[in-house]
């Protein structure tokens, strides 16, 4: 199988602004309880107000809404399902949001020692987002006669589109602050540290996406950013220790704090970016993965 890989660095140029609404989060761990995952400055992002929902629309570069509650998959030609190669909650409520059909396939890999965690996020997500993918279909096109993956998923596959075949997603996220990556707190006074930086400046999100076809190995990826922008509150009364108290899972969280938690919120002003974004996987940027996938099959 040859393998041709493109990368795309996906940042919005807009920046539209808009104040945090209270008591609005949706009811899903957004950003900061993914493990180990979020961002250092990629540019401007625009700013949104976290909704109780997840939209089913999405929108550009521009701004303009993008109607996504048809699957984007079957629109665009490709084969359907998608096979999911991450067992994140909010990524498959993102994908279940944009319409997309998708069958759930992980194999997890050893991520620690992959990639530098002492340079560029965004190319340390793709690193891991990227290893995934060849894994997962390395390990799908391996597959024993007892353990066919494929075959079992297409007795029920939806569709072979225009190109047959299967597109595989995999993803990686990590939390950042004036450029170090901040993982899960090893202590609760690693996390109290964590969240007096928070005060000083802005943590970001990072997030990758890569796309992968079965058989070809043609494989695009993308990055998206984040910015979480707290009150000077956020570190003031223990916060932390609060979280605690409240049976928060404080040293479960990439940067020691869940961003929808009521104790937390309160604390935040605005995010730059996009509500999919933070959760870890920006719908925009999953669009546009799509269609290049599309492009790059249809050139061969």
């Amino acid at each position: 199988m040859r393998t041709a890989t493109s990368c795309l660095f996906a940042i919005a140029t807009s920046s539209i602004h808009y104040p945090l609404l209270r008591n609005t989060f949706p009811p899903v761990a957004l950003a900061f309880s993914s493990a180990g995952d979020a961002a250092n400055s990629l540019g401007s992002k625009r700013t949104f107000a976290m909704t109780s929902s997840l939209s089913t629309q999405s929108s550009d570069q521009s701004g303009k809404a993008i109607n996504v509650s048809a699957d984007p998959l079957t629109d665009i030609g490709l084969p359907s399902p998608l096979i999911l190669g991450s067992g994140s909650f909010t990524r498959k409520l993102i994908l279940k949001e944009m319409g997309i059909n998708y069958e759930l396939v992980v194999r997890s890999i050893d991520e620690k020692g992959i990639g530098d965690r002492n340079g560029d996020p965004a190319t340390l997500v793709s690193t891991l987002a990227k290893a995934k993918g060849d894994y997962l279909v390395s390990s799908l096109t391996n597959d024993t006669d007892e353990d066919d993956v494929l075959s079992t998923l297409a007795k029920t596959k939806k569709t072979d589109g225009e190109l047959g075949g299967w597109v595989v997603l995999t993803a990686d996220q990590v939390v950042t602050h004036d450029g170090a990556i901040l993982e899960k707190p090893e202590s609760i006074e690693e996390a109290r540290d964590f969240v007096s930086r928070y005060a000083e400046s802005a943590p970001r999100t990072v997030g990758a996406c890569v796309l992968t076809h079965i058989p070809t190995g043609i494989q695009v990826c993308g990055v998206d950013s984040a910015q979480i922008n707290f009150r000077p509150s956020v570190a003031e009364g223990d916060l932390v220790g609060k979280l605690v108290a409240d049976d928060a899972p404080v040293l479960s969280c990439a940067g020691g704090l869940m961003v929808e938690h009521p104790l937390v919120r309160e604390h935040i002003s605005d995010i730059d970016g996009t509500e999919d974004s933070v959760m870890g996987l920006s719908k925009d940027l999953v669009l546009r993965l799509l269609k290049e996938l599309n492009q790059r099959l249809r050139s061969g």
